[in-house]
C-alpha cells in the first residue's frame, strides 16, 4: 500500500470520490515489462503473461481511507490473537485431518487476508494459506503512475516493491530458522500441480528468479517430481531442504502428494505453507468460529478482541441439514463457500442458488456467510467509464501487514478475466 498526501479530513467518502471519478496515472506497460524482465536463458515473463492471462493487471489503482487502512489492521490482529490461543489451536485441530497436528515451529508463508469495503466499514471475508500474487504486484508497483494532483508524498513503487521483494526472503528464512534448520537454505522447491499449466505459473518463474538474485537455487516442480528415500527429500537426485508448496491439496492426501507427505511427517524437509497452517486459518469453518460470541467467550477471548471480530467478519455459519429450512428461506442475504474452497470455485451467491445446486451445498461440507457486497471502482475513461468491482487482499506474515494489494473484476469473484481488471495498487488517502 502507498501512502498519499491529502487534507486533514480524508475519509471512506474521500476514498469513494477517488474510486468512482479518478482516471488518471496508472499503469506503465513499458515499466511493467521492465519489472518482469526474465533472466537470460528463462522463459520470457512478460510475453507468458501477455500470453496467458492478459487481464492480470489493472490499469487504475485502488483507494482506501486510512481509517479503512486502520481498521483492516486492528482485525488482522484480532484473528491472530485468537489464532495464538491454546484454546483456539485445541479445538480447531481436533477437528482437522491428522496430518494438521504435525507439531510445527514454522509459521506458513504469505497468508492473505480478503476484505470487502462498505463505506467506512470493513469485511473481513476469508483468509487464504497459500495467497498468490505478491511478486506480480511487487512488480505492479514499479509501473505506476501515480495521479498527480495526490502525487506529492507518495512512496515510490520501486522502492516499494523492491522492499517487499526483500521482505519475501527474509521471511523464507526466518521460516527455516524456526524450524530449527542448520546451515544455509539450500535448493528450494516451488511446487504446484502440473505448474506449467497453472494460471500463476509467470509467479513461479518471478520466484526462481528471486532465489537466484538471492543466491538460492530453486527448481519449479510438480509433487509427483518429488522423492522420498526414508531419509531426504529428493528432486533429480538432489536434495530439497525447503518446499515453497503452492498445492491446493492442503492436507497432502493425493497419492501425487506422498513423497512430500512422508517426509514432512518425518520432519525431513520444511514445507510453508503447511498442513496445520491451512487448519488454523484457511479451513472458512474457523469464520464460524470467529463471528460465534459464545464460542468465542468459552475460548477465553477477550470482550474487546470479540467486539472487533463481530463487527469485522460477516457472520458465518457452518451449513448443517436440520436448518436447511431456514437458511433456504434467508438464501438471497448469504454466500455460501465449500470449507476448503479457494479461488471462488463452487461458490454461490444465494440470490442466484438453484435447487439442484442447494442440494449439492446441503450434500458437502459448506458454511454460509451474510453478504457484504464489494466495493466499486469505475475503471476505462472518463469518456467510456465502466463500473467495476474489487475487493483488498492484505499480505501478511507473522501477524504482520507486509504488502496491500486490490483485486478488481466483475461477476460473482475474482477471476483476473475481466479488461480492466486485475490486481491493482491501493493507495491510502
Amino acid at each position: 500500500m502507498t501512502n498519499l498526501s491529502c487534507d486533514e479530513d480524508c475519509s471512506a467518502q474521500a476514498a469513494e470520490q477517488l474510486n468512482s471519478n479518478c482516471f488518471c496515472g496508472g499503469l506503465q506497460l513499458d515499466a511493467l515489462t521492465q519489472a518482469l524482465r526474465s533472466a537470460p536463458g528463462t522463459p520470457d515473463v512478460p510475453a507468458l503473461i501477455a500470453e496467458r492471462c492478459p487481464h492480470l493487471f489493472s490499469t487504475l489503482p485502488v483507494y482506501v481511507s486510512s481509517a479503512q487502512a486502520l481498521q483492516m489492521e486492528a482485525l488482522i490482529g484480532a484473528v491472530e490473537s485468537v489464532l495464538a490461543l491454546p484454546s483456539y489451536g485445541a479445538h480447531v485441530l481436533a477437528g482437522a485431518a491428522p496430518i494438521a497436528r504435525h507439531p510445527q515451529r514454522a509459521r506458513g508463508v504469505f497468508f492473505g487476508y480478503d476484505f470487502h469495503l462498505e463505506g467506512e466499514r470493513i469485511g473481513l471475508i476469508e483468509i487464504n494459506t497459500n495467497a498468490g500474487g505478491a511478486l506480480l504486484n511487487a512488480a505492479l508497483a514499479r509501473a505506476q503512475d501515480p495521479c498527480g494532483a495526490l502525487a506529492q508524498g507518495a512512496v515510490d513503487g520501486s522502492e516499494g516493491g523492491a522492499g517487499f521483494e526483500q521482505q519475501i526472503i527474509a521471511m523464507f528464512l526466518q521460516e527455516w530458522r524456526l524450524a530449527g534448520r542448520e546451515g544455509p537454505l539450500g535448493l528450494v522447491a516451488i511446487v504446484d500441480t502440473a505448474p506449467e499449466t497453472q494460471y500463476l505459473y509467470p509467479e513461479f518463474l518471478l520466484f526462481k528468479q528471486l532465489f537466484a538474485r538471492s543466491g538460492i537455487d530453486a527448481v519449479i516442480a510438480d509433487p509427483a517430481a518429488l522423492q522420498w528415500d526414508g531419509t531426504r527429500l529428493h528432486i533429480d537426485g538432489r536434495s530439497v531442504d525447503l518446499v515453497y508448496n503452492r498445492l491446493t491439496d492442503f492436507a497432502l492426501e493425493h497419492p501425487d502428494s506422498a513423497a512430500m507427505r512422508a517426509a514432512y511427517l518425518a520432519d525431513a524437509v520444511m514445507i510453508t505453507p503447511h498442513p496445520q497452517a491451512h487448519a488454523l486459518y484457511a479451513d472458512k469453518r474457523n469464520l464460524a468460529l470467529l463471528t460465534d460470541d459464545a464460542k468465542l467467550t468459552e475460548l477465553g477471548v477477550p470482550q474487546a478482541t470479540r467486539a472487533l471480530l463481530l463487527a469485522g467478519i460477516p457472520h458465518t455459519e457452518v451449513v448443517q441439514a436440520d436448518q436447511a429450512e431456514r437458511l433456504w428461506a434467508a438464501r438471497r442475504g448469504l454466500f455460501f463457500k465449500p470449507s476448503a474452497g479457494f479461488g471462488g470455485r463452487a461458490a454461490y451467491r444465494g440470490d442466484k442458488l438453484t435447487k439442484r445446486a442447494w442440494q449439492d451445498i446441503l450434500a458437502g461440507d459448506y458454511v454460509a456467510q451474510a453478504i457484504m457486497a464489494p466495493a466499486q471502482r469505475m475503471a476505462g475513461s472518463a469518456e467510456a467509464p465502466e463500473k467495476l468491482k474489487f475487493d483488498i487482499r492484505c499480505y501478511c506474515y507473522d501477524g504482520k501487514v507486509q504488502w496491500t494489494a486490490a483485486r478488481v473484476y466483475q461477476g460473482q469473484t475474482t477471476n483476473f478475466r475481466t479488461p480492466g481488471g486485475g490486481f491493482a495498487v491501493v493507495y491510502r488517502v
